[in-house]
């Protein structure tokens, strides 16, 4: 491959020019059509964001949406972002119908699950037929158009057929995973009021079974207006669980009985006609400093969208395998499940990626021919750190996409894949978020892959990086913002009806432009993105701007850091230090020698300015259930605000070791920042929360230990 010259990092894979993309049969209509000589992608994507409206009106053509009834508008392009104009005024649609229009014996879904030897096929054929049964039994016990259909579920075959047939009558459909505590899944699923929740009687991951029971009767009991508890046998056998004791429940099997006709059968499946904006999921942000927002995506935004990027950024087909490491809890979800729309066959995976081995995942590729494998940017770390091989071990010749999200993918994942993996597959950096149900950026078949690059902006998507004049700039940091509608907008936050919280989500920093909150730089040679991690966790020390990403792509590339969070601390005179928690591999701590090397790296290839003031050891580094590292709730808990919502934590023990610390002391009104800690005191391995003392100490710059709490790791 090409080495990097100055502005361009080094080119990790290039397209094959004589292969035809959807993408290029996209390009060659409307040059066509609209008489226009667009030579590349930059032309496209420009053409497509000026003239919105056009290119999702040939998006629906494209991708042959089915329909009952056409639009009249396709968007009113008087109106701003902020307005949230309608789109597709007077079309008639089902997001399931999109979803179940091919009904041949090709396999749609493959479930695989950690503890079972058996993998369940279903084609998709088999697939219209269940869902058309739950659909009936879904009718009969009352549920309707708007009533929300929840899932307390794993990521299997039920999840996505209980969707599918909630939407085929037009309810609205949410859920979470099993790893969700009581109190995460009751601060969600309260504020909407389901009708009938699907779940399972346990689940097994990382080697153990999880009972589900107790945890999902805690939660019907809290539920008001649930009229219905589906239980799946998961684990278990039916005559081994007893759900007596939660209220209104039944088996999967009664449920299904009860749609039936007298003589067993079940009446046709009929896919309501609902406008495009009719509300299609819930999805939930983090709920890591406050109560989670709900926001309502609709069934043809989220429909139109997804099919943009499968198919024409993915070049999916009806040939294509695609896995999305994911529970149902994440946004990646629901956008794995679109794929069907296209045709393609998906793979559920419910359970740890690395039992019960670290090749579980790969093992996939081989077994089901797998193509497109999604994933979480740790997951690849987490493979590079363990030295695995998949190269070597297998063949992965299906394989032509690797996607990644979650966080930032560093620059030593782009080489682990090229190297350790696959040479010749697109390695995708995509980045969006549940806000929008789909992404701003990422993968895309005709451009080549940068090293520590998402690949370009997506089409329709009028993406720009601004600076806090709200000046677009390009090759420097700046906030990631949109300036034009999309169809994958929320059309609202449940419970919102003056749009308040919607506005203030978004539209607060910019006046009528997306502030997506995300830290990023364009760059200008490439068109590529480098994203900097989340914009309020933004670090700005003497008057430097940069993300916090900037540093873990160094830190955490060093074998004895397993893990690192930076957050900024500030004092009343609006003065700011950087402060790095380190989490060590097992038999390493913090010394001197690694603090230098640390800081010296830091000033090599970024800035003097950019090395952090003070360097903390922890036991702990809290993550989001979804997968994502929490830097805003630390950031808060240091300047001494108390976080009340633990649910949305994967860890939230974790977070009790950033409270009180003796080091971050003496920073509120200080005359001179402190260049270290001066305080000693030895680490006491043993010592638990309710042990320590008033002030704690972490691991300090110079070397010295101080008590960092006892906790585990554990995420994604």
């Amino acid at each position: 491959m090409d080495t990097p010259t100055e502005g361009v990092p080094k080119e990790m894979w290039r397209p094959n020019a004589r292969c035809k993309t959807k993408l290029d049969e996209y390009r060659e209509l409307i040059n066509t059509k609209y008489k226009l000589k667009l030579d590349n992608y930059q032309q496209l994507w420009e053409w497509s964001v000026e003239n919105y409206s056009d290119f999702w009106k040939e998006c629906w053509s494209f991708f042959n949406i089915v329909h009952s009834k056409s639009f009249e508008e396709v968007v009113d392009r008087n109106k701003t972002i902020e307005e949230i104009p309608e789109w597709f005024k007077g079309a008639q649609l089902n997001y399931a119908e999109n979803l179940l229009r091919y009904k041949d014996d090709r396999v749609a879904l493959y479930a695989v699950a950690e503890g079972k030897e058996e993998v369940e096929e279903i084609t998709f054929k088999q697939l219209n037929e269940d869902v058309c049964q739950l659909a009936s039994a879904m009718k009969k016990m009352g549920v309707k158009s708007g009533d929300r259909v929840v899932g307390y579920i794993p990521n299997g075959v039920m999840a996505v057929e209980a969707m599918l047939a909630a939407s085929s009558i037009g309810a609205i459909w949410s859920s979470t995973s099993p790893d969700f505590g009581v109190s995460g899944v009751l601060d969600r699923f309260s504020q909407i009021s389901p009708k009938v929740i699907f779940s399972v009687d346990a689940v097994v991951y990382n080697g153990k079974v999880h009972n589900h029971l107790s945890k999902l009767e805690q939660v019907v009991q809290k539920l008001t207006g649930l009229e219905k508890v589906v239980v799946v046998p998961y684990v278990k056998k039916e005559s081994e669980i007893d759900i007596s004791a939660i209220p209104n429940s039944t088996f999967i099997a009664d449920f299904l009985k009860s749609g039936s006709n007298e003589d067993g059968s079940y009446p046709e499946l009929i896919f309501e006609q609902l406008p495009f904006n009719h509300p299609l999921f819930i999805m939930y942000s983090s709920g890591t400093t406050g109560a989670p927002k709900c926001m309502v995506h609709s069934a043809g935004g989220t429909l139109i969208q997804h099919l943009k990027e499968h198919v024409l950024h993915g070049n999916m087909s009806r040939e294509d395998v695609i896995i999305y490491y994911t529970t149902t809890g994440w946004m990646m979800w629901n956008w794995l499940v679109t794929s069907l729309a296209a045709g393609a066959s998906v793979v559920l995976y419910d359970g740890s990626p690395l039992v019960p081995t670290v090749n579980v995942l790969w093992d996939l590729v081989d077994k089901f021919g797998i193509t497109i494998l999604g994933t979480g940017a740790k997951w690849l770390s987490v493979l590079n750190e363990k030295g695995v091989h998949p190269g070597a071990t297998h063949k992965l010749t299906s394989l032509h996409s690797i996607l990644s999200t979650g966080s930032p993918l560093t620059p030593a994942s782009y080489d682990y894949v090229y190297s350790k993996v696959k040479a010749d597959l697109l390695l995708g950096s995509i980045t969006g978020g549940t806000d929008i149900i789909s992404c701003f950026a990422g993968q895309n078949m005709n451009l080549p892959v940068y090293r520590g690059e998402v690949q370009a902006r997506n089409l329709g998507m009028a993406v720009e990086s601004w600076n806090e004049d709200g000046k677009p700039v390009y090759g420097e940091s700046g906030e990631l913002v949109c300036t034009k509608p999309f169809p994958s907008m929320p059309t609202h936050f449940w419970a919102d009806p003056d749009g308040f919280k919607y506005k203030k989500a978004y539209f607060v920093k910019f006046k009528g432009v997306w502030a997506h909150g995300d830290f990023c730089t364009i760059n200008p040679k490439t068109g590529g993105i480098l994203m900097q991690g989340r914009s309020d966790g933004t670090l700005n020390p003497n008057g430097v701007r940069f993300g916090s990403s900037d540093i873990y792509n160094i830190v955490e590339r060093l074998p004895e850091i397993q893990d690192s969070l930076c957050v900024p601390q500030r004092n009343c005179h609006n003065e700011e230090r950087v402060i790095l928690f380190l989490m060590m591999t097992d038999g390493h701590q913090v010394t001197k020698e690694l603090l230098k090397k640390i800081r010296g790296l830091i000033r090599s290839e970024l800035s003097a300015r950019h090395v952090p003031e003070i360097i903390l050891q922890t036991r702990d580094i809290p993550y989001t259930l979804s997968g994502k590292k929490v830097e805003v709730a630390v950031k808060k808990i240091i300047a001494g605000q108390k976080i009340t919502q633990r649910g949305a934590y994967r860890n939230p023990e974790s977070l009790d070791l950033y409270s009180n610390l003796a080091e971050l002391e003496g920073f509120s009104s200080p005359t001179k920042i402190p260049s270290s800690p001066v305080r000693k005191v030895p680490l006491s391995p043993s010592s638990s929360i309710s042990e320590r003392p008033a002030k704690r100490q972490m691991t300090s710059v110079d070397g010295s230990h101080g008590d960092a709490g006892t906790s585990s790791t554990s995420k994604e």
